[in-house]
Formats: C-alpha cells, structure tokens, sequence
C-alpha cells in the first residue's frame, strides 16, 4: 500500500476552510470548482463526485469530525476503483489567520499513487485561489 501525503498553507481562516472541507454533499465542487462540476448524496454516507475529465468515483463518508477539523472518506466505487483506499483530509491553524490542509490517501494498487497525486495537487492548487481572499472566490463555485 502507498501513502501520498499532500499538505498546503493557505491564508484564510481554518474555520472558513472546514466550512468547505466538512461539507460532505457538496465540498468538492466548492473547493475545486471547474475540477470537480458535481457532487451530490447518493445515500446519507455516500456520495457521487463528477470530475472534469469524466472521471467518476463513489465516496464512502468514514468520519467526520468538526472538533478536529477531520474528514475520512474512501472510494468504493466509480470508474477508479482501488483494491483499498483512505483518505483524510484535516485543516490546522497555522499562525495568524492561515490553515495548513492535510490530505492523505491511502491506496492499493501502488499503480494509482501517480493519478491521485496529481489530481490532489491539482485540486489543492485550485482549492487555495479558490479559498484565499486575494481571489475573492471564497467558497464559491464557478462555472
């Protein structure tokens, strides 16, 4: 099993990072709006997440904790389907008024560490002229 590790500063608040990242049904677009064009609840505890490229993966919610700013999640189905995954994603305060993200994914083949580094940092890069004030973007989804 690989772990592909990402980690990100980004200059806003933690909370309003966690407001996007703790949202389950609908985060993904709202952090990688244009990346990611839907994510809906296909059930309480899962959802569809529509990626750009036409990709589609079934996200399975494991835990989400507002306390510690920590959501898990694993693909369970889509058109990627890994023998194993997890993946978390945590927001800390990093000095005044910044987060650091953490995202991790755990995942079985090796073979699909490639792919999901690069879409995590995609989506990270996305995500942090999404959610920075200087973008004035804050959350919001474009088309």
């Amino acid at each position: 099993m690989t772990s592909v590790h990402k980690e990100i500063i980004i200059d806003t608040e933690p909370a309003a990072v966690w407001a996007i990242i703790g949202d389950f049904a609908g985060g993904p677009v709202r952090m990688a709006p244009g990346f990611v064009t839907a994510s809906r609840l296909d059930e309480p505890d899962l959802r569809v997440v529509t990626f750009a490229d036409g990709t589609v993966l079934r996200e399975r919610l494991i835990a989400l904790d507002d306390e510690l700013r920590r959501l898990v999640f694993s693909i369970v189905g889509g058109t990627m389907r890994p023998a194993h995954d997890n993946a978390s994603m945590q927001v800390f305060p990093h000095g005044d008024g910044r987060s650091r993200f953490v995202w991790i994914h755990d995942v079985r083949p090796d073979d699909l560490a490639g792919p999901i580094g690069a879409g995590m940092e995609h989506g990270l890069s996305v995500f942090k002229q999404t959610v920075e004030p200087s973008s004035g973007r804050l959350g919001q989804v474009t088309r």
